[in-house]
């Protein structure tokens, strides 16, 4: 058996990390969150996105695929709240859902070029 030389310390550490644990329902959701940007192509529409508001068609234009294709990708984006919806005559416009949205894509984007 390996003995830890920080016992006391590592036992204090997980004591705080489980008192600070979020909710599992929360932990759950979050992973569903996760889970719904994770695909390509939903990143991508997502991508696109942090330039504003778009249609079906714009989003199209920019990240490639069909219209079918994509309008169900923005339904699995807007059921886990990424993306958000309104209807503008006969055009419905898709937006971030909000600035935490954007923070999560440029956050992400960060860690990719970090360099340790």
């Amino acid at each position: 058996m390996t003995v830890c030389n920080h016992e006391a310390e590592h036992e204090l550490a997980a004591q705080k990390a489980k008192a600070n644990m979020p909710a599992e329902e929360d932990v759950s959701r979050l992973a569903a969150v996760f889970k719904s940007i994770s695909e390509a192509c939903r990143l991508r529409i997502l991508f696109a996105l942090r330039q504003g508001e778009l249609c079906v068609l714009h989003i199209v234009e920019a990240v490639g695929g069909t219209q079918s294709a994509v309008s169900h990708q923005l339904r699995i984006l807007k059921a886990h709240g990424v993306v958000k919806a309104r209807r503008e005559g006969q055009n419905i416009l898709y937006s971030l859902d909000d600035e935490h949205v954007l923070s999560v894509l440029e956050l992400a984007c960060a860690h990719l070029h970090c360099h340790i």
